[in-house]
């Protein structure tokens, strides 16, 4: 069976991460720059032979320009020397109809380490241009200090500042080429 490129549709996905702040709330950030490539056999996402995932660290927004600077800086993801996050796939196994884990390897800021990540495929349509495309959800969770985000700060009252829990979002829709 022929190999199937999918490349991702950037106007219909989104790649978001959240954080505790103060451990009160959550702060809820996105990469504005990301890519997503595919192969698969045939038309089936079971049978997926590549999936790879960059992000561009300078494209990180938290609608606070003064975060986003200091997100960029040494102290955390050090994009003068780090200019990507990259996940890639490596083990696509099936739960139950339309619930997949997807097994892989992400890298930030030169540490790569295996993780699990949930996904929800939602199917396969042709759009009104004749375009066939697959849409999905992932999510999944990631401790920051496994992958060198060690900066850390403590409030006079012993609150901390930033979990070291990241919790990952994204949608995804991919386009068949």
């Amino acid at each position: 069976m022929a190999t199937t490129k999918w490349i991702v549709d950037p106007a219909h996905s989104e790649v978001q991460f959240k954080v505790r702040h103060l451990m009160i709330t959550t702060v809820t950030g996105y990469f504005e720059k990301f890519n997503v490539e595919v192969e698969t056999e045939g038309e089936d996402f079971h049978n997926t032979k590549s999936i790879v995932f960059t992000a561009d660290v300078n494209s990180i927004s938290t609608n606070n320009e003064q975060r986003d600077t200091h997100l960029k800086s040494a102290d955390f993801f050090d994009a003068d020397n780090h200019e990507q996050i990259r996940f890639e796939g490596k083990d696509y196994e099936e739960l139950k109809p339309g619930f997949e884990k997807l097994n892989g390897e992400l890298t930030i800021r030169g540490t790569t380490r295996p993780i699990t990540l949930n996904v929800e495929y939602h199917g396969t349509v042709v759009d009104p241009y004749g375009q066939t495309k697959a849409g999905f959800s992932v999510e999944g969770k990631i401790n920051r200090k496994e992958f060198g985000l060690m900066w850390d700060a403590v409030t006079e009252a012993g609150s901390v500042v930033v979990s070291d829990e990241i919790r990952l979002h994204c949608e995804i829709q991919l386009v068949k080429q």
